[in-house]
């Protein structure tokens, strides 16, 4: 059966954190690793991060490898061709927050193709709710590591990802213009002046929208 073709035993790694905390860098690690040990590696990566270019998975230090950039997991097989897929050993996927299919692909690759998957993500969004299906997936973890970052306001151990904008659709992608660590005090801090600067926008709004109605 098709099924049970792999007498390899598969892995899955799971690697988390807020932004900026290494993530990516942790994964290439990894999968530079594996591919020093003479294993057949391949990355991917969501296809709706596109701001270092689609072909590569690229650090906020400048470390990069080549990469498939795909709306989804499941058509990775098909893209790189069965062959191919049959000799890879080691699958990275990088942003993993991004793909609605991580569990089920985490489940074939590993328990049914004998691969090692290795997954970096957030593990929560902007308001450190679950992001995407990277928490479904630990329960199929061989290892866990949850990365912290620095405290972009007092330097401290940073858990938690703070949006500086006001934009508050879950999915938006962005870097140190958009993001940055902070601790649990200065998240709540933070949130708490965000929410005043969202509160202040919308009043105005309401006050140009009152001008507008009342203009002759």
């Amino acid at each position: 059966m098709e099924a049970l073709r792999s007498t390899r035993g598969g892995e899955v790694h799971v690697i988390v954190g807020p932004m900026f905390a290494g993530k990516t860098t942790a994964l290439l690690r990894r999968v530079q690793s594996e591919s020093d040990n003479g294993r057949n590696v391949a990355i991917i990566k969501s296809d709706k991060d596109s701001r270092y270019g689609l072909d590569s998975i690229v650090t906020h230090d400048g470390a990069k490898l080549p990469c498939w950039a795909l709306p989804d997991l499941s058509s990775f097989r098909q893209k790189i061709g069965k062959d191919a897929y049959n000799k890879i050993d080691v699958i990275g996927i990088d942003e993993a927050q991004f793909f609605e299919d991580l569990y089920d692909f985490c489940c074939n690759a590993a328990d049914y193709d004998g691969k090692t998957v290795i997954v970096a993500g957030l593990d929560g969004d902007y308001l450190r709710r679950r992001f995407g299906s990277v928490l479904d997936i630990i329960p199929l973890a061989d290892s866990v590591t949850k990365l912290t970052a620095r405290c972009e306001i007092c330097g401290k151990r940073a858990l938690f990802t703070l949006r500086k904008t006001t934009e508050t659709k879950t999915e938006l992608i962005g870097g140190a213009d958009v993001y940055m660590p902070v601790c649990r005090q200065h998240y709540v801090n933070g949130q708490v002046a965000i929410e005043a600067a969202r509160t202040v926008l919308e009043s105005k709004k309401v006050e140009r929208d009152i001008c507008v109605e009342a203009a002759p």
